[in-house]
């Protein structure tokens, strides 16, 4: 049966949970995100669930709260040959999933980024240069956020909606200046270190860590250069509907 995920407009729709405390005073201070090791009754990270208790408004989010859904997301920093056997392998299985693009990659890699918009997946902002929002100023902050924005929309006509903080670094202001350049901020409630291409981890560890961890609501973040990712993918999404779980 294949699972379509909603219109990108819809994807964080029900994310704001009803006793959401908004953040007005703009701090300026860097934070660096982490959804932390301790979890509630529901294997939900406590600093997934703090973070969007805190900053859900300002359209700012680490959890979903769909009790049996898990988003999958990926960071597309650069090309190591490996997200064409990921999009066979989503195709295959019928997930749509969010792919977090660089300018770099929007640049470099036009016929990929024209397979995932072609085969319906969510493409996601996460900087031209990459760099740390709350290390630039807010003028600057903007310019990189809507200087990719322009580029993805006039050479993909593709309008993006969801943004991630490169570096998994932000402030109460940059979160601010992300929510005035019409985006929401999609931060992550579970991810494992999978970047490293020198070492990376045991196929089978790496899967038995991610069904382990599944919850409810859950964003998860995966990097297309890793190759156990690229290897372990359509079983992990098979164990996780078995669990119950819609990608």
């Amino acid at each position: 049966m294949k699972i379509i995920l909603p219109a990108a407009a819809s994807l964080l729709a029900a994310a704001v949970p009803l006793n959401a405390m908004a953040v007005y005073a703009a701090d300026t201070r860097k934070i660096g995100y982490g959804q932390g090791t301790e979890v509630d009754g529901d294997n939900r990270p406590l600093g997934a669930a703090q973070f969007n208790s805190t900053y859900s408004g300002l359209d700012a989010f680490a959890l979903s709260d769909e009790k049996d859904r898990i988003i999958v997301t990926f960071d597309q920093g650069y090309e190591n040959g490996y997200t064409s056997k990921i999009l066979d392998t989503l195709k295959e299985k019928g997930v749509h999933a969010v792919f977090f693009l660089t300018g770099d990659y929007a640049k470099k890699e036009p016929e990929l980024v024209k397979r995932m918009i072609a085969e319906g997946h969510v493409l996601g902002n996460h900087g031209m240069t990459h760099a740390s929002l709350p290390e630039l100023s807010e003028d600057k902050a903007k310019e990189e956020i809507m200087s990719l924005h322009e580029y993805v929309r006039n050479n993909y006509g593709y309008e993006m909606q969801y943004f991630r903080c490169p570096c998994g670094e932000y402030s109460e202001a940059a979160l601010e200046t992300v929510k005035s350049c019409g985006y929401k901020t999609v931060f992550w409630s579970y991810a494992y270190v999978d970047w490293k291409t020198d070492s990376q981890p045991d196929p089978s560890e790496a899967a038995e860590k991610l069904v382990r961890s599944a919850h409810s609501g859950e964003i998860l973040l995966l990097h297309s250069v890793s190759s156990t990712n690229a290897q372990i993918l359509g079983d992990v999404i098979d164990r996780l509907r078995a669990e119950g779980f819609r990608l």
